[in-house]
């Protein structure tokens, strides 16, 4: 299995990611940079977190337009898993590839901790490894992870289990203090309809083994090891 991360002037987890996907599938990933304008054969394609282009005008907003998001959003298009994180997931928002705004957090602080989180659903090639309803923890390190959608939009993802992860406390309940920065419903982490883009604002990369203080991400990689191999 062949994996490629896309790098970006501030990335700052593309080495973290590097690390974590030749950790957990054996093999060392492409690392492609920003300008280039084509792939090569990959069978999972991540965007990591930092600060694209300094986050000027919005986060994400122009990694989205840079070369090689257009080999990038065409790959998704066929079929090919993309897993978006913090800043990945902002700049998949702002691709259009996945729905809604990652707005200033509520508190307008950065945070950077670890937090509690429920998955909401393993039917998705992300999460396969886990239980409905399970509780981890996954450290958070973000400016803009207050996620909103209109109310029709976060109806629909709850209908269609897009919702992937909550903001939770330790005992798995979605309350207000849980929610660490505003964001609506809790959510933590998306997919869209076709299951195959995942975005999410905590960083699985940071906890892959035991040093790390967990091994809850690991298993987001394990379960697409699992069901791409």
């Amino acid at each position: 299995m062949k994996a490629a991360v896309i790098v970006f002037p501030g990335s700052n987890c593309d080495r973290d990611v590097q690390v974590a996907l030749q950790n957990r599938m054996g093999t060392a990933p492409h690392m492609v940079w920003h300008r280039e304008t084509t792939l090569p054969k990959t069978d999972l394609i991540v965007l990591p977190g930092g600060f694209s282009y300094g986050d000027y005008l919005r986060c994400g907003a122009m990694a989205a337009n840079s070369p090689i998001m257009r080999a990038v959003i065409a790959a998704a298009q066929a079929g090919t898993p993309v897993l978006g994180i913090c800043n990945g997931f902002q700049i998949l928002i702002e691709a259009g590839l996945l729905p809604g705004a990652l707005m200033r957090n509520r508190n307008l602080k950065f945070i950077c901790k670890d937090v509690h989180l429920r998955v909401e659903t393993t039917d998705s090639i992300f999460t396969n490894r886990f239980n409905n309803g399970e509780i981890i923890k996954i450290p958070v390190a973000h400016h803009d992870g207050n996620y909103f959608a209109d109310d029709e939009t976060v109806k629909r993802l709850k209908g269609e289990g897009q919702i992937v992860l909550r903001y939770c406390d330790n005992e798995g309940e979605t309350t207000d203090v849980a929610n660490i920065n505003g964001s609506a419903s809790n959510i933590a982490g998306i997919i869209n309809e076709e299951r195959r883009i995942f975005g999410l604002m905590p960083h699985p990369e940071r906890v892959i083994e035991p040093l790390h203080r967990g091994t809850h991400g690991a298993m987001i990689f394990d379960s697409l090891m699992e069901a791409l191999a």
